[in-house]
């Protein structure tokens, strides 16, 4: 638990003023897997998240080259 100890100068902690930074509101993947449908949060789910991993590593390869296909199509402004 975190103790309120005064800031600088001698000022009380206000209460509108928060100890620390909020937590994210939403998680960034869901808590049931897309993959089997159970909760993430076991150790039967690693080989759904090894599978999930390795989609995502393809998904992202192929949105890496088409991106580098069409920056390699655009006219270049200051060419010489």
């Amino acid at each position: 638990m975190q103790v309120n100890q005064p800031k600088e100068g001698g000022a009380e902690h206000n209460a509108l003023e928060p100890l620390r930074p909020t937590m994210a509101s939403h998680p960034l993947t869901p808590s049931t897997c897309e993959i089997c449908g159970q909760n993430r949060a076991t150790r039967k789910h690693q080989l759904c998240s090894r599978i999930r991993q390795r989609r995502w590593a393809a998904e992202w390869a192929a949105y890496q080259a088409e991106v580098a296909a069409n920056k390699a199509q655009e006219r270049r402004r200051y060419a010489r």
